[in-house]
């Protein structure tokens, strides 16, 4: 099936945490050159076993174009276009809070583009800010094998300075601004704890 993305980028295969969350005596190396979004994923699937939150990969609508009918009881879609660019990645709820949020790679070593960002995403996080969400940004240095996440009050930051001419966030700043996330078994990114220093920061 050939579904068009809208910044060209080829759809990635369906995650399944049978198959993806290690069993208790794999090696937390097991999986290093997995996807951000899948470790997202893997660590979201840990997460709602054990009741801690409740965090998804938010759908996106697609418009269907072509669609087969082999057979009466079964159809097969063949193409199809996404009607809209998403917001952010991610959403859900935890301690009570609304939790929404976006995952982005680099290949980059000393900065990450802002141009990974797109102004929509920008205007969807600060509207959530302004709600009482909680909202920050997965960056992933995939040659450096380094997880950060920065808060959405500092990526607004870097983002405005972009008129002035800046292009990127250096990794010094994100070291600077944001909460490195290291590798555990379960989860995988135990991001959460993180998210707690946020929550205190906003009280």
């Amino acid at each position: 099936m050939n579904i068009h993305y809208p910044n060209g980028q080829q759809p990635k295969r369906e995650y399944n945490p049978q198959r993806d969350l290690p069993t208790p005596h794999q090696s937390i190396y097991a999986k290093r050159g997995m996807s951000l979004e899948d470790e997202i994923n893997h660590s979201n699937q840990y997460y709602l076993a054990n009741h801690i939150a409740v965090i998804h990969k938010k759908p996106t609508p697609i418009q269907l174009v072509k669609v087969d009918y082999p057979k009466r009881s079964a159809a097969v879609i063949k193409e199809a276009y996404f009607r809209r660019p998403s917001t952010t990645d991610y959403n859900g709820v935890y301690k009570g809070y609304y939790i929404d949020f976006d995952a982005k790679e680099t290949r980059n070593k000393r900065s990450f583009p802002l141009k990974n960002f797109h102004p929509h995403q920008i205007r969807h996080m600060r509207e959530c800010i302004k709600q009482g969400g909680i909202c920050f940004a997965f960056i992933k240095f995939t040659e450096l094998d380094l997880v950060y996440l920065l808060p959405a009050t500092n990526l607004f930051e870097f983002w405005d300075q972009q008129s002035g001419g800046r292009k990127s966030i250096p990794l010094a700043s994100i070291e600077k601004c944001g909460y490195q996330i290291g590798y555990r078994l379960n989860p995988r990114l135990p991001y959460l704890e993180a998210v707690d220093r946020i929550i205190a920061n906003t009280k």
